[in-house]
């Protein structure tokens, strides 16, 4: 344990944009080859540092021991929310990978300390010793907290509910136990995340894993069964205080991208699919008189799309719905970033204002039925999906597989695996592809993506700026 709070970790918003350019990125992929050549999922290292010989390419790799984990979201052991005076541990360090398997319910520890360019898996922690210990499975979301490792699970071992809120140890990586004490009604689960300086968290919907592993139920979809509620819980007592309906139509309430200044009490969250006309919104949640509410801010509708071009799940609909599946908000709490998976378009809003988001620049790459090119690739499948944000807001990197089950679904010729960097000016300036950063995934599709030292979704911050 190092004498000093570790330099990657910053008190305030503004000291983290102040901070040193990412000079790497670690990248999750999924491998979905047959079961005759299928090869475990992998963590990679792309070099993102400039001028360097190895720019944009992958420089470092680590396979699971396991084949079938399917890797998805992950974070680092320990970032700025450790500087909280009431933290208990104040000198950990951002060393540990913790990426979940969100198939096998496995949890990986990954030391990049040393090396990082070259990870080295140092635990893993069991399905079985999850369930035991927390009753959950499918761990999904990994939050670094002041107290502990936050982990979001989808569901039970069995694939029923509920879902909900695991913690890990700081130290030992060892699961805690279930952090709820009271639940209230919540059932599904999807994101966790917390305004830290009003002492509230936030929790998410998707499914159990029996609702999303084996890909979008029309059923349940059409009548109104997946997530649609946020919920908000006493983040000290560990108590569910509110469950805040959008409206059964606004199925998958998903990513929660709260503000960084801990003064501020809001956030976003995405919604992928409205049942009523196939559009897909962010909606703002904010404190009114000590109470979160929850509005629409943004809506996206779907493009109308000839029945030929569609998949078989489209096809009765005559349309590409946007399927917002991931939002990145800027570490200055100025600019969000809204993935459009279906319609393969990335769009940036100044959000200065956050109850009237303003459009200031739009992207498109993919998408299910325009395939918009790549500079450097030409015409590219799948669509803008997880989006990562450099602290100081002007570098954006994206990938563009969701789940291999609704992969399936939405892209049935099957996705070439792809991240690229988009460059961001500040205050609504140009926002365009970098024609010269494409990185190929063959035979594989990347996933989530991690900053070294930190990105606009990992930290929380204990001091405003």
């Amino acid at each position: 344990m190092p004498l000093k709070p570790d330099p990657s970790f910053y008190p305030s918003p503004a000291s983290a944009i102040e901070g040193p350019r990412e000079e790497l990125a670690y990248v999750v992929t999924l491998n979905t080859g047959t079961n005759g050549d299928r090869r475990p999922d992998a963590l990679t290292v792309v070099d993102l540092q400039e001028g360097s010989a190895t720019y944009g390419t992958p420089i470092g790799r680590l396979d699971m021991p396991n084949v079938g984990d399917e890797l998805h979201h992950f974070g680092w052991n320990a970032c700025s929310s450790a500087l909280c005076p009431w933290a208990p541990h104040p000198h950990v360090e951002r060393r540990y990978l913790l990426v979940p398997g969100l198939r096998s319910s496995r949890i990986h520890v990954v030391d990049v300390k040393d090396d990082p360019a070259n990870p080295k898996l140092v635990k893993v922690v069991e399905a079985d010793e999850l369930a035991r210990r927390t009753g959950y499975s499918r761990p999904h979301t990994v939050h670094c907290g002041p107290d502990g490792l936050y982990v979001s699970a989808l569901g039970a071992p069995d694939g029923g509910g509920p879902g909900g809120v695991l913690l890990l140890d700081h130290d030992s990586f060892d699961p805690l136990g279930r952090w709820e004490i009271d639940r209230g009604p919540q059932e599904l689960s999807y994101d966790v995340w917390w305004n830290i300086g009003y002492d509230t968290l936030l929790t998410s919907e998707w499914g159990t894993p029996d609702m999303v592993e084996d890909g979008v139920n029309p059923e349940l979809l059409l009548a109104g069964r997946y997530g649609h509620h946020l919920h908000a819980w006493d983040l000290r007592r560990r108590r569910h205080q509110q469950a805040i309906d959008l409206g059964p139509e606004q199925q998958m309430v998903l990513e929660l991208r709260p503000a960084h200044d801990p003064t501020r009490p809001y956030g976003f969250v995405g919604v992928v699919i409205s049942t009523a006309d196939l559009s897909a919104s962010v909606w703002l949640w904010d404190r009114v008189d000590g109470e979160v509410t929850a509005e629409k801010v943004i809506e996206i509708p779907a493009e109308p799309a000839e029945t030929e071009q569609l998949p078989p799940a489209l096809q009765p609909f005559g349309a590409v719905p946007p399927l917002v599946t991931d939002i990145a908000l800027s570490v200055d709490d100025r600019t969000l970033y809204v993935s459009c998976w279906g319609t393969g378009e990335l769009k940036r809003f100044d959000v200065s204002d956050p109850r009237r988001p303003r459009e200031t620049g739009s992207v498109r790459l993919g998408g299910i039925v325009r395939r918009a090119p790549h500079p450097a690739a030409g015409p590219v499948n799948g669509g803008p999906q997880m989006v990562e944000v450099s602290r100081d807001g002007r570098r954006v990197y994206l990938t563009n597989s969701l789940y291999a089950s609704w992969d399936a679904q939405f892209y049935p010729e099957g996705i070439d695996g792809w991240m690229v960097k988009i460059d961001s000016e500040p205050d609504g300036g140009a926002f365009e592809v970098d024609p010269g950063f494409y990185v190929p995934y063959d035979g594989e599709r990347p996933h989530q993506i991690r900053l070294q030292g930190g990105d606009a979704s990992s930290d929380s911050y204990c001091f405003p700026s």
